[in-house]
């Protein structure tokens, strides 16, 4: 299910001093990885990233708009209702679960693609957040998979988080039993690593006009 929770975070001085008008409006467009599954609502990534960022005196605004299972075709599929009007950022981390069921490459690099591309007409500004692929289909499945989200970003020129999953892939301490998806602490980790492409991020979007 979508987790739907909006979390506002106060003006704090410093974000006022940098010159930001108000809460910048943000969604994360993603699946389980991003939405906290198997977590308590609090621990998932969005409501740990919106904490990091609050620490660091940045407002914003954040939806999440995770789903469990979800494909890049999936998240086209439902993009217009998950990115409402007014938001001014999209982070966005699909692709695993393509890359989990082997799924033709040129599946989810057409999905993203359209993804980017209704943002970018709709004015509104992406991050996007790579995935690698499993070993287990064989490098040449690898390369092509893997190849999409830098590729991506060079065209559409979107800042590009290389691997949502830096730090905690492999590490069965930070998964779940299911060897997966990252455990509370897993997801505090991925938050600490990704926190400066998300301040890049916004520092961009604080010099948009509105």
């Amino acid at each position: 299910m979508i987790a739907g929770l909006t979390l506002t975070l106060q003006i704090a001085p410093a974000a006022a001093q940098a010159g930001v008008a108000g809460p910048v409006k943000l969604v994360v467009l993603g699946d389980s990885l991003s939405a906290g599954y198997g977590l308590p609502a609090p621990a998932a990534f969005p409501v740990r990233l919106q904490k990091a960022l609050n620490d660091k005196g940045i407002a914003v605004e954040m939806i999440n708009a995770g789903v469990s299972g979800d494909t890049t075709s999936g998240g086209l599929g439902r993009l217009d209702w998950s990115v409402p009007e007014g938001t001014q950022g999209v982070i966005l981390e699909l692709g695993a679960n393509d890359a989990l069921r082997g799924t033709d490459p040129k599946v989810p690099r057409a999905a993203l693609t359209e993804i980017i591309k209704r943002l970018q007409a709709r004015k509104i500004a992406v991050l996007l957040c790579g995935m690698l692929a499993p070993p287990n289909y064989g490098p040449d499945y690898a390369q092509k998979f893997n190849s999409i989200y830098p590729d991506l970003a060079k065209e559409f020129g979107v800042p590009l988080y290389p691997f949502f999953l830096e730090g905690v892939a492999g590490n069965t301490a930070l998964a779940l039993p299911d060897g997966m998806h990252p455990t509370a602490e897993g997801v505090d980790i991925v938050v600490k690593n990704i926190l400066p492409s998300v301040e890049a991020f916004l520092s961009t979007l604080a010099r948009q006009p509105s």
